[in-house]
C-alpha cells in the first residue's frame, strides 16, 4: 500500500499537469448573436441556387455547353462553390435578361457564371479580375 502511495503523487501530478496543458492549448469558443437579416439572407439564396440548378438541368444548355468544351458538371460544382449572395445576384441578374433562348443569352450566362467563380477565386480564366489574395 505504501508503494502505491509513493507511486500515486507523482503521478496525480502528471496527470493534473497534462489536464491543465489540455485545456489552456484549445481552442476559445467564440460565440455572437447571429442577426436576423443575416439568417433571412441565408434562406434566400437557396431557391435561387436550385432554380440555377434547374436552369442547368436542361438539354439545351447541356447541349450548348458540350459544344463549347464546358462540362455541365463542373459548372453544377461551380454554382454549389458559390455563396449564397452570388447566387442570389446570379438569380436576379437572370431575371432581368431577355428571355428568348438565344445563343447570346447563354453565353452570357456561361460569362456570369464563370466571371463570378473568377472574381470568388474558384478558377483563374479572365487576366482582367483582380483576384481575392492580390489586392
Amino acid at each position: 500500500m505504501e508503494k502505491l502511495r509513493r507511486n500515486a503523487r507523482p503521478l496525480s501530478y502528471l496527470v493534473l499537469s497534462g489536464f491543465v496543458a489540455f485545456t489552456l492549448h484549445g481552442p476559445a469558443a467564440q460565440a455572437a448573436l447571429i442577426g436576423t437579416e443575416a439568417v433571412l439572407a441565408t434562406g434566400q439564396a437557396t431557391p435561387e441556387r436550385a432554380r440555377l440548378h434547374a436552369l442547368l438541368d436542361r438539354e439545351q444548355v447541356k447541349s450548348a455547353l458540350l459544344a463549347r468544351g464546358v462540362d455541365p458538371a463542373q459548372v453544377q460544382a461551380r454554382v454549389d462553390g458559390m455563396t449564397d449572395r452570388e447566387a442570389q445576384l446570379l438569380g436576379n441578374k437572370i431575371d432581368e435578361l431577355p428571355a428568348g433562348g438565344d445563343v447570346l443569352g447563354l453565353a452570357v450566362f456561361v460569362f456570369l457564371v464563370l466571371l463570378v467563380t473568377d472574381i470568388a477565386g474558384f478558377t483563374d480564366i479572365f487576366p482582367f479580375v483582380k483576384k481575392p489574395g492580390r489586392r
